[in-house]
């Protein structure tokens, strides 16, 4: 009778019955890129900042936050039109990527040998390119590794939960080490952890490489944006406007008042809600991204409404703290609804304009909230009816429209 209870089951039977948590996803290799990503390029924003940016008196602290947003905004019209096509024209996607961890790996050599001096600029701005362009390869990889049954929604959240998940640990170690033995060292731990990072892209799945037909290669047309992709688009333009502009507005304020423990609780707020919109991204199963961008807008438009109403240090960093949130789930949105919307043979091109769109966004907010007097309650007033009447419009535009280019 026991031979019966003991009786080995086959390998399908083993299968079928295996725990959903103990069978492996086609998406676990990136995982760990995505990891490595997220701590090299927090070691190089915390060892940036450290000694470019915000040791140095706030006037003159200005000037330097206000370069480096022309730094990165201007070449940014280029990003779209080389990037994408490229990355749409190749089949060799896994070389690519790893080419953006090499990349950034000299770099951060480059600039832990020279910390000082214009020359940080360009290699910071390369950085920035390298990071973008990683971003957009990754995006566009991951409808390849969807695992059965999972949602773009959730992907793209797991995703990037293993991205800031390591991005925190690495921004906690690299402000440590840099404040025992220098950022220098902080850059070397930097590029160490992209030559890593670049070994593990070699690891991913061949399906990451396969691209268009040849046909399709030979001529890279440019993505035409669905009314829902244009509207996801808009709202995460808005939100990102807001974050960069609360990051901006709300540290020089902070500063001015000599609030610093509120600066070191800013940058906390920011981390943290980058990492809550991320992980409750994760936990929605069939959440449309719609409804995700809808929830995202409301809540920061709020939270800075409740802040313009009640300031204080503890509203404003709630605003902030819903904002980064925000932040979080309108990108999950629109990168789901671009990988759903956006044919395969210019998706990466779509979401390089995206990231283009996106990092142009962020910098007119971080410029918008240094040109602004560092008044308090009215700039985080203005900051929510500005966010409510660019989604209203938004909406209306594309009701017009129906699609756009």
């Amino acid at each position: 009778m026991g031979g019966v209870h003991n009786a080995p089951r086959s390998p399908l039977s083993a299968a079928v019955h295996r725990p959903r948590w103990a069978v492996p996803s086609p998406l676990r290799p990136l995982y760990r890129v995505a990891a490595a990503a997220g701590a090299g390029d927090a070691l190089v924003a915390v060892a940036l900042a450290n000694t470019v940016f915000f040791r140095v008196p706030v006037g003159e602290a200005r000037g330097r936050v206000a370069l480096y947003l022309l730094l990165t905004m201007a070449p940014f019209a280029l990003l779209a039109p080389l990037v994408g096509p490229l990355l749409d024209r190749t089949r060799a996607r896994r070389g690519a990527i790893a080419a953006t961890f090499g990349g950034r790996a000299v770099l951060a050599a480059f600039i832990a040998a020279q910390p000082t001096g214009l020359r940080i600029y360009p290699a910071a701005f390369a950085v920035l390119v390298l990071a973008k362009a990683y971003g957009v390869a990754k995006s566009a990889a991951v409808p390849r590794l969807l695992p059965e049954n999972g949602t773009l929604v959730t992907a793209n959240a797991r995703v990037s939960a293993f991205s800031i998940g390591a991005g925190s640990v690495a921004g906690v170690v690299g402000f440590g080490l840099g404040a025992l033995a220098g950022y220098s060292v902080t850059l070397r731990l930097a590029a160490l952890v992209f030559a890593i990072g670049a070994a593990l892209v070699l690891l991913l799945p061949r399906e990451v490489d396969i691209a268009n037909d040849a046909a399709a290669r030979e001529h890279v047309r440019l993505p035409r944006f669905p009314a829902s992709a244009k509207q996801a688009l808009v709202g995460a333009l808005s939100v990102r406007a807001l974050a960069g502009f609360l990051t901006t507005y709300l540290a020089f304020l902070f500063r001015s008042r000599d609030a610093n423990v509120a600066v070191g609780l800013l940058a906390v707020a920011v981390a943290l809600g980058s990492a809550a919109g991320t992980g409750l991204g994760a936990g929605l199963r069939r959440t449309a991204p719609e409804r995700l961008l809808t929830v995202a807008v409301a809540v920061a438009a709020a939270c800075c409404a409740i802040g313009a109403w009640r300031f204080s240090a503890a509203t404003a960093l709630l605003a902030a703290l819903a904002a980064a949130v925000a932040g979080s789930l309108a990108k999950i949105g629109l990168d789901a609804t671009l990988q759903r919307e956006v044919g395969e043979d210019v998706r990466a091109q779509a979401f390089a304009r995206s990231e283009t769109a996106l990092q142009l966004a962020w910098v007119a907010g971080g410029g918008a909230g240094l040109a602004l007097p560092l008044g308090g309650p009215w700039g985080l007033g203005l900051a929510a009816v500005a966010l409510v009447a660019a989604t209203v419009w938004a909406r209306m535009r594309v009701a017009r429209s129906g699609s756009v280019d």
